[in-house]
């Protein structure tokens, strides 16, 4: 669910990696879609901080002006003018029609235009929602009149293509030039919906790309949990999705984030807002449209958004500790369980059952599931033997055969297990209601779970969901966690758990990340040769300026200074042909090994020659190579994502490194723990521990390589479109890890 940022560039393995050391200047001042302080920037020139927006006016304005409101019977403006009219007497707010030729609307005096607001008006209004459909000339009028925040329902922009796309351009470029805030185009009224005000506890706030997407979770307000805010970005010409994480995170109502999101305005503005969520530890629990080629295709038609490429998305959200999920199901259990539990005192789970089978079953799938279901001390299963038959098993799962009923040793069992301290959440699950006993049972719950500090949480699977033991007992308490599903349940005790854990020890990579280039970066510069791809040669220098390990190593352009080379490199070695448009050698046949004499080099030499004469590949010369040991073939490389920027890439290399397609990803910048995750998240993980008597591969040095390509694809983003280093040898342990190939494409 969760991976774990605990590491930042301030580790001793980061001094390695930089000790070549920094000079000030940062190169560039472009900006990345968020604005920034200058030189509040990392080396790449993407900035490091984003403003939080000040949306108080927003949600609560004192003033609003509804631009085409209407009374007239029929129009669609007049249902939203009478839902507005009644949602700013809920807020306390003034509101305003503006209509050219009416004087009033629903009774109220209007205004002509937008710009008479600034005279018949002593304050500036804080927002107009604006009923027109062509919302770019009002824009300006707004900001003549000093109007704060505008929402623009009108569509047709970008989720019709490109016409439409030029159209949002050109409104978005009006806002940025009026200085007012915009939600939309392409918006709905969720935004003024009824909020129950009788609600206690910490709040859900809720971002929706799609109005309907997000009823599931307004509705949780029906069964008590309470909702704050609903913010429906639509096409996001300007308001954002992490304009509404960074502003929800600062509220301290707000106990948890449910996003429902289709595309992501900018990837770095995204990263920065679940940065500062996870700084203060809130959670923000997401869906994601856009795993399958469908789903993108599909949010591009509704809101225009471009989706990303779903593994870079993944591993962003884990990165910040953005809880993804795949149902809205999942988002309103998941988000509703995280704003509401206290922070778990430990994160072992105990499941109490009126059934052997039922907790057998949950048990089997909590625990394939990752839940740690530690077994009850014998001192804790003979407390418990006292009010359950010795019969039954009560290591945990526990047992009871049946809840008692008639005393009060139903309440003396919960009890029981909630003070042992190894426990910090207990799941009963009730696979269908049973009276008197279920509501008993219920009852013990929920009594319990309001003295304990400990989460109680209550899987109710009867499909009906009227009987009074879940509406009145359960859903009455603040307390008690319900859930109709296992599935549902696992999952987000699996998220409450993996949070904590995971902003406890959270360090935001930002603070660390590198701001001016290292000298590495000028030689680095020197090589590239923009639009083409270096050869070999050319590549492992890249690295080398870098501080990665390649192999002893000469290009040559004749047989006689291919011997000479190898006498120097020390026999064996390798011999393969060098050139800028050479990707797969090894396929084409020019890639010699294991040559132990001069004879065999001056045959290599000749064949390499001829055969590349023959495919018609331009050769800069062959490479005489050093022979290196045997290891653990990996996979490192960059690749450039249209919302994230460059990416790091590690995995299982070699020829198969397609077949195999064993790779994590991670988006700078992240330190030397997330580059340990990376490696934990491999299917092949095994294979650098070491198997069939094969030592353990050194994966401090793998690591320091991650870490050093993380740098040169932040110092060179704008130079370089791609590399691959395959195979990287990770050698035994203590050893080092050799890049035996490089493949490097400038942008």
């Amino acid at each position: 669910m969760l991976g774990s940022t605990h590491g930042t560039f301030t580790t001793d393995l980061r001094a390695r990696v930089v000790a070549c050391g920094e000079h000030p200047g940062a190169r560039g001042t472009a900006v990345h879609g968020v604005t920034a302080v200058d030189g509040d920037r990392d080396v790449s020139g993407r900035p490091l901080h984003a403003p939080v927006p000040d949306l108080d006016r927003f949600f609560r304005p004192r003033s609003v002006a509804v631009v085409g409101a209407s009374d007239a019977e029929g129009r669609p403006n007049t249902g939203i003018t009478r839902q507005l009219i009644a949602w700013a007497e809920r807020v306390g707010a003034d509101l305003i029609p503006v209509h050219p030729t009416r004087t009033a609307v629903f009774g109220i005096p209007c205004a002509p235009s937008v710009t008479a607001l600034a005279s018949t008006h002593a304050e500036p209004v804080d927002l107009a929602v604006l009923l027109v459909a062509d919302p770019l000339p009002v824009v300006e009028e707004l900001a003549e009149a000093k109007v704060r925040f505008a929402v623009a329902f009108a569509s047709g922009f970008a989720e019709t293509g490109q016409e439409g796309a030029d159209a949002q351009e050109r409104l978005a470029a009006a806002v940025r030039r009026s200085g007012i805030r915009l939600l939309g185009p392409n918006t709905n009224l969720n935004a003024f919906e009824r909020f129950r005000e009788d609600l206690d506890g910490p709040a859900i706030a809720l971002i929706t790309q799609s109005g309907h997407q997000g009823r599931p979770v307004h509705t949780l307000q029906e069964l008590g949990v309470r909702l704050s805010h609903w913010a429906p970005t639509g096409n996001e010409a300007d308001l954002e999705t992490a304009d509404f994480i960074s502003y929800f995170s600062q509220l301290p109502e707000v106990g948890s984030i449910a996003c429902y999101v289709e595309g992501l305005k900018d990837g770095r503005s995204f990263l920065l807002a679940a940065d500062r969520a996870a700084r203060r530890g809130v959670p923000v629990v997401a869906v994601k449209v856009g795993r399958t080629e469908t789903g993108a295709r599909t949010a591009a038609s509704h809101t225009g958004k471009l989706t990303g490429a779903d593994q870079v998305v993944d591993a962003a959200m884990r990165q910040f500790g953005v809880i993804r999920v795949d149902g809205l199901d999942e988002l309103q259990d998941t988000a509703a369980l995280l704003a509401r539990a206290r922070r778990p005192v430990a994160d072992g789970v105990v499941v109490y059952s009126i059934s052997g089978g039922t907790g057998a079953h949950f048990s089997d799938l909590a625990t394939a599931a990752g839940l740690r279901l530690p077994t009850l001390t014998q001192a804790k299963q003979d407390e418990l033997h006292q009010w359950i038959p010795p019969y039954l098993n009560v290591a945990n799962p526990v047992d009871n055969g049946g809840h008692p009923v008639g005393d009060w040793r139903g309440r003396k069992i919960i009890d029981a297990i909630l003070a042992d301290p190894s426990v910090g959440v207990l799941i009963c699950p009730i696979t269908g209601p049973f009276p008197p006993m279920s509501d008993r049972l219920a009852q013990d719950l929920v009594d319990a779970a309001e003295a304990s500090d400990k989460l109680v949480c209550v899987v109710w699977g009867s499909p009906i969901g009227t009987e009074a033991a879940y509406r009145e007992t359960l859903l009455g308490s603040s307390r008690v966690a319900t859930f109709r599903t296992f599935a549902n349940c696992i999952g987000a005790v699996n998220a409450y758990l993996d949070h904590h854990r995971f902003t406890a020890g959270y360090r935001s990579p930002f603070d660390e990340a590198p701001r001016t280039p290292s000298p590495s970066f000028r030689k680095a510069q020197a090589l590239m040769r923009p639009g083409r791809q270096l050869s070999e040669h050319a590549a492992k220098q890249l690295l080398r300026a870098y501080g990665i390990r390649v192999p002893r190593e000469q290009l040559v352009t004749s047989a006689a200074a291919a011997v000479r080379a190898a006498g120097l490199v020390g026999y064996p070695v390798v011999m393969k042909a060098s050139g800028a448009q050479i990707a797969h050698k090894s396929e084409l046949g020019l890639v010699k090994v294991g040559l132990t004499s001069a004879s065999q080099v001056r045959d290599a030499y000749r064949e390499l020659t001829d055969i590349a004469r023959y495919e018609g590949v331009d050769l800069d010369g062959v490479l005489v190579c050093q022979m290196v040991g045997r290891g653990v073939e990996m996979v490192v490389g960059v690749t450039r994502d249209p919302l994230f920027g460059p990416t790091v890439t590690v995995g299982l290399g070699g020829v198969l490194v397609e077949v195999l397609n064993d790779t994590a990803v991670r988006v700078p910048p992240f330190g030397e723990a997330q580059a340990r995750d990376m490696l934990g998240e491999l299917r092949g993980r095994a294979l650098l521990d070491g198997v069939r008597g094969a030592p353990p591969a050194d994966v401090d040095a793998l690591v320091e390589v991650v870490l050093r390509v993380q740098r040169m694809a932040l110092e060179l983003d704008g130079d370089l479109a791609e590399l691959d280093i395959n195979p990287l040898m990770v050698l035994p342990r203590g050893q080092g890890a050799v890049a035996l190939d490089a493949l490097a494409v400038c942008r």
